[in-house]
């Protein structure tokens, strides 16, 4: 299951994000705020509860979140859009998974993984800012249900339909939220016409 959340301010600052000439600074302002208006539609099923404010004049039936908000940032690009959804959620907790792809096979090997164990019985959101291949999003959510997570969702910033097949294929019962579905990956397995790569456009290191 996936969403292409197409709002005009998202393509805005998607147009924005892509161009070559955007510098590292704009682009992890950039990654952050379509972060903020991609998990706003993907958080919007979270279970939340009734309760009873006392205003200045009267008590309003208000609703808060009531369950457990665990965000896995799949390093080192996911790190970009971690503010991005702490900003909506400060009280969420935070989770690492250390994936690095082979540049010959595409495949992704784990090089690091550290979780709250609140991942059981709450909502784990894995954040990515490319979803190419699909490969280091299945890993991580392969390694998030083997410690115990029921229910995980994916947030990127830009996929294409051969990663989200594969994601699909391997969990059915994920949902996927997008700001861009582009249409194919290179030889090189690079989503085109894609950002580049996240990470160095991130933190400078192109």
């Amino acid at each position: 299951m996936h969403e292409e959340v197409t709002h005009p301010c998202i393509q805005h600052k998607l147009a924005l994000i892509r161009d070559v000439d955007t510098g590292h600074k704009m682009f992890r302002e950039l990654a952050t705020e379509i972060t903020m208006f991609v998990c706003y539609e993907a958080l919007k099923n979270i279970r939340i509860k009734a309760v009873d404010v006392e205003t200045p004049l009267a008590t309003a039936k208000c609703h808060m979140i009531d369950e457990d908000i665990v965000v896995i940032p799949i390093l080192r690009a996911g790190v970009g859009m971690l503010d991005g959804i702490l900003s909506l959620i400060p009280s969420a907790r935070v989770g690492f998974v250390g994936l690095e792809r082979d540049e010959e096979t595409a495949e992704p090997s784990t090089y690091y993984e550290k979780m709250p164990h609140q991942i059981k019985n709450g909502i784990s959101i894995i954040v990515d800012p490319m979803l190419a291949t699909g490969g280091s999003t299945v890993a991580a959510i392969d390694m998030l249900k083997k410690q115990g997570a029921k229910r995980v969702v994916v947030v990127c910033i830009v996929t294409c339909a051969e990663g989200l097949q594969a994601v699909e294929a391997a969990h059915p019962d994920v949902q996927i939220y997008a700001a861009s579905i582009d249409p194919e990956l290179n030889e090189k397995k690079y989503i085109v016409p894609g950002l580049g790569d996240a990470g160095d456009r991130l933190y400078g290191t192109i």
